[in-house]
């Protein structure tokens, strides 16, 4: 676009995915300490969603207009005081902290760069980042061992999927749970040992035929609701059950009387609180593993930066397998 200008998407008000609309901004330009960046990918959350909806209850409303996006992916093409020129032209991950990302430059914090090893691309880093790093934290807040069977919940989204694949590495056997045949045809494929489909009535016995009657030592809970409840009821006793998410809409919420009864060990989601500071250590373990071939990211489909409304729409309507992002 030249001097002066760039392609951006905004939210013009709050709304559905159509409140999101290709627009003009000015060029972004690096203060002290941060750094322009050409953006390649921009990830998105269900979180960034449901701010857009206004219906968020965790993050304070972003004034609008705004352009949203808080994650991306790209060569760094300019410095502010204070940072070391030698960033300019590396492939970097940044986070522009809750907005800014769906532009073709963004502007964050050098603090707030994470270099792209060689040999892995930037969808596939973008993919693995957060998502990746989520995986690697409850896989280690689990104790995951060697012959443990694993239940994974929505085993065909951009957390679950990694989530198997980092199972199967820890020796595990993993039963992997998921709505409809082309998700589930996903799960089989990055190695899961068994795969059941959650809309199916009765299917926690298919879940304890997989694993012998014993049911899985471990549950990740991503879903919530009525299937994070029936999870938990086939939990072997000793298990550990997680909860990270609530796709639902409704987070498991298990009585410690109840916990203590079933002698399992429930690992709830306020774990998530105090992954921050972990977070950057676990995303370098992640993008380490998928780097050297250990794990991948499922990027199911990919938008250009005009088609924004649709990205949003397919996270939303949850119909996306595993990650969705704006190519730029």
């Amino acid at each position: 676009m030249g001097a002066g200008g760039m392609r951006v998407v905004q939210v013009v008000r709050f709304g559905g995915p159509e409140v999101l609309v290709p627009g003009q901004d000015s060029d972004p330009v690096a203060g002290p300490g941060q750094v322009v960046v050409d953006v390649a990918v921009a990830g998105m959350t269900f979180v960034e969603t449901q701010i857009r909806r206004g219906t968020d209850r965790w993050h304070e409303r972003p004034r609008l207009p705004y352009v949203p996006g808080g994650l991306v992916a790209g060569l760094v093409s300019g410095v502010g005081a204070q940072v070391d020129p030698a960033w300019v032209g590396r492939r970097v991950l940044a986070s522009t902290g809750e907005t800014g990302g769906f532009a073709e430059r963004a502007v964050a914090l050098v603090g707030a760069l994470f270099p792209v090893p060689d040999g892995l691309g930037l969808p596939e880093a973008t993919a693995l980042y957060s998502d990746g790093s989520t995986a690697q934290g409850l896989v280690e807040h689990a104790k995951i061992g060697a012959g443990d069977w694993v239940l994974v919940e929505a085993a065909a989204g951009g957390v679950g999927s990694l989530l198997v694949q980092l199972a199967r590495s820890a020796g595990a056997r993993v039963v992997g749970a998921a709505r409809g045949s082309r998700k589930l045809d996903v799960v089989r494929e990055l190695g899961a040992d068994a795969v059941v489909d959650y809309c199916e009535p009765g299917w926690t016995k298919r879940v304890l035929e997989a694993t012998g009657g014993m049911g899985p030592d471990v549950v990740f809970d991503g879903v919530g609701g009525q299937i994070g409840r029936a999870a938990f009821e086939v939990t072997a006793r000793g298990g550990r059950f997680s909860v990270h998410g609530a796709s639902s809409g409704e987070v498991t919420l298990i009585e410690p009387a109840e916990a203590r009864h079933r002698g399992v060990k429930v690992i709830g989601i306020e774990q998530l609180f105090a992954f921050g500071p972990e977070t950057v250590r676990w995303a370098e373990q992640i993008i380490a593993q998928a780097a050297a071939g250990v794990v991948r990211p499922i990027i199911g489909q990919t938008f250009s930066l005009e088609r924004a409304a649709e990205a949003h729409a397919a996270v939303e309507n949850r119909t996306a397998v595993g990650k969705t992002l704006l190519l730029i």
